[in-house]
Formats: structure tokens, sequence, C-alpha cells
């Protein structure tokens, strides 16, 4: 089977076509600008072709379009026919407490992601117009919604839930969700595969390290903890986001700059975080240069990023009474050596010990990096969000 994955943000659509008897990726694209001056759409294909088509893309259905014209294209396609297209899996934001896995595009689910709209106002509406234009474009082919809060549904209650009053919960749904839910149950199941070791008898903590990022407690094969919130905001400190910050700090600011909420919320969402805290860049590879070359605010950020990834390592080892590996993934988790060994330095401890002649230098490759006699495996594991998405959507459809 041939599967379409669509990730549709606000102004852009990523998509992939995948051939599930192999899992081979087949095509590659990303449209972008959407309702913008200059949009266009990139595509590129395993055997090498590449095309940029540029246009008037004015919503998410004409991306659509755009995408499925390109399959079929005869000089840059894949595909002769949008019948091969086997079923469509969209990556959902955030599924409340309605999903707790992913689940088949019926009339009904559908209308529960739309009640989840409030929860991720800047996502669900995005993921929606894509599920909306498939509807349009190719309404015979079945379609699945992957959610990046599933995962963390199996966190029991005192875990999600925030010491605000309880009718607030129950009234709006504020509680601790979680996010990057598809990333960290791959990279574990990855990783246990390697290992050659059982996921539902291993203490595992996730390091989904990106521009976005953040780390999960998994025990036995379920998440208890993650440090993603009500929103992505909460956490770890991030390339724009600020991560965990004292509410009455965020309200004092807000007093002394006179600003409104949606100022305020641009603040810790787009400038604060690293490029906040350097002045310079969010990009990490930026920052490290700039610290080597004697920029100490550069310096500082870094061992800020690392110390507070090292909290939450310490913290969920504590909430699992134990670990058993320790996994980096995302681009800066898979790429930056010296973000692991920084995060990982002094936990010798906790039983992890990682051999420098292994991480260093190391770059998006699957890898033990941690010493024979380290009581916790420490490893890489590249992930592959899209390929988790096409293998949900093709169970849920072959076993509806």
């Amino acid at each position: 089977m041939k599967v379409l994955v669509l990730n549709c943000g606000s102004s852009s659509i990523k998509f992939q076509l995948l051939e599930m008897t192999t899992e081979e990726l087949i095509i590659k694209g990303i449209v972008e600008k959407i309702g913008l001056k200059g949009s266009f759409l990139k595509s590129k294909r395993n055997d090498g072709d590449e095309v940029k088509l540029e246009g008037e893309i004015l919503d998410h259905q004409t991306g659509i379009e755009y995408i499925l014209g390109v399959l079929i294209s005869k000089e840059h396609g894949s595909i002769k026919s949008l019948d091969e297209i086997g079923a469509v899996g969209h990556r959902v934001a955030h599924g409340g407490e309605h999903f707790k896995e992913s689940a088949l595009l019926t009339d009904e689910a559908i209308g529960k992601i739309e009640e989840c709209a409030e929860l991720a106002p800047l996502h669900n509406p995005a993921n929606l117009k894509g599920i909306y234009a498939i509807q349009s474009l190719i309404p015979d082919v079945e379609q699945v919604a992957v959610f990046d809060t599933s995962f963390h549904q199996t966190m029991p209650a005192h875990a999600y839930m925030y010491g605000i009053p309880q009718a607030l919960y129950e009234k709006y749904g504020i509680r601790r969700y979680g996010f990057h839910g598809t990333s960290h149950r791959f990279v574990a199941q990855e990783t246990c595969k390697m290992l050659n070791i059982k996921m539902e008898t291993h203490k595992i903590v996730t390091c989904h390290l990106g521009n976005g990022a953040s780390v999960a407690a998994i025990d036995r094969g379920q998440s208890i903890d993650t440090s993603m919130g009500f929103t992505p905001l909460e956490g770890l400190i991030m390339g724009t986001r600020s991560g965990d910050l004292d509410v009455g700090a965020f309200m004092f600011i807000m007093e002394k700059e006179e600003i409104g909420l949606k100022s305020a919320n641009t603040l810790v969402n787009k400038h604060s975080g690293m490029v906040g805290l350097t002045g310079v860049s969010s990009d990490m590879r930026t920052i490290e240069e700039a610290a080597e070359n004697g920029d100490e605010r550069c310096a500082n950020a870094l061992k800020a990023y690392d110390y507070r990834i090292k909290k939450y390592i310490g913290s969920y080892t504590a909430a699992m009474n134990g670990l058993d590996v320790l996994i980096f993934t995302g681009g800066i988790g898979e790429n930056a050596d010296t973000t692991r060994r920084g995060v990982a330095n002094d936990l010798e401890y906790l039983g992890i010990k990682i051999d420098p002649e292994k991480n260093d230098g190391l770059r998006g490759k699957p890898t033990v990096i941690s010493t024979d006699d380290s009581r916790v495996k420490v490893v890489v594991m590249p992930t592959n969000e899209e390929l988790v998405i096409a293998k949900d959507t093709v169970n849920i459809v072959e076993n509806k």
C-alpha cells in the first residue's frame, strides 16, 4: 500500500509518499508561504529528481492540489494515478482526552478533533484543513489521524494535573498533555529492537531535542511523564520557547512592559529560549561557534540548555525508580555531540557513562554511545515521525 503522509502547518504543508510493503520513501516535499506572496512547492523524488513550482497558493486545498499534481506528473511524479494512494495519514497536534491512539477519520472523529481546536489554536485548525482538502479532492480514500498527544495519554492523573482549582480542569480541560509523542514512541521502540530488549520490561528516558524539545519517561512501554504540558511551551529551554517559567515572572513582565496577552505569547514562544538568552540565534551550531569564539552569553546559554535536560533526566529516573536506557533524538540530539556530552556529564551516579570515542563526531546514526561498563545504555536514535504515521495508517485501515 502507498500512503501519503501530510503535516499541515498554518502556512505550510510537508508531505511524503511511502511504499509500505518495503517502507520505502518514494517522494517528499513541502508547500510553503500558503496565502502569502512567493508561495511555492518543492519536492524531491527518491531517484534524486527535484522540482520547485511557484504559484499563487492561497489556501491549503490549493496546496494539496499542487501536491497531488506533482505526484502524478509525467516528468516529476511517482505514480500514474491518484488511485494508487491507498490511504492518507495526517499528523494532528492535539487529541485532547478523546484520543489515546491513532484513529480512522470518521465524521465523529473529525468532530472531536474540531472540539480540540481551542487547545491547539495554531495547529489543529491547520491539520483539519488538510483533512477537509483530501475529503474534497480524493473523497474515496481512507484517512487516519496520528496525534502528538496520544502516546502520553497513559500519564497518571498525579503527573498531568496542575495545582489549580479542579473546576478549571473540568471546565476547560487544563492539564498537561505532552507532545512529540510519535517521536518518543518510535525511538523507544527502535532502540529496544536494536538492543534486543523488550520495551515492556525496561525504564527509558527519551530526549527529543530540536528547535522544539521535550523529554519523556517511558516506564515499561507506557509514557508516565513528559516535559511539555498544556502547550508545547512548558519544559526544556528550546530554540525560541522559554520552557519552564514562573507564572509570577510572566505576569510581572506583562505589567512592566505594558504588553497584552498576544504580545506576551509571542515573547515566550518566538523571542525566548536560546535566541533570547544568546541574542545571537536559535541555531545551536551558530551558538556553539560563538561560544568557542569567546561569547560568554552563548557559553552560559549552552550550559543552561544542558542543565535543564539533565534535571529532567534525574527527576524521571526518580519517578520510575531507576533507568535502563537513555535515548537522544531530534536534530540536536542526533547531531550535537557536545550537547550529548554536556547532558551526560556528572550523571555517573545514575549509571550513565558516555564513551567519547563513540560519541564525538557522531551524526544521525543509530549507535550505542555509552561505555561497556555503563549500567545505563545511552543511544543515539534518529527519529522518523512520518514512517510512524504511515505505519499507523496502514494498521488502522487494514484492520478497521
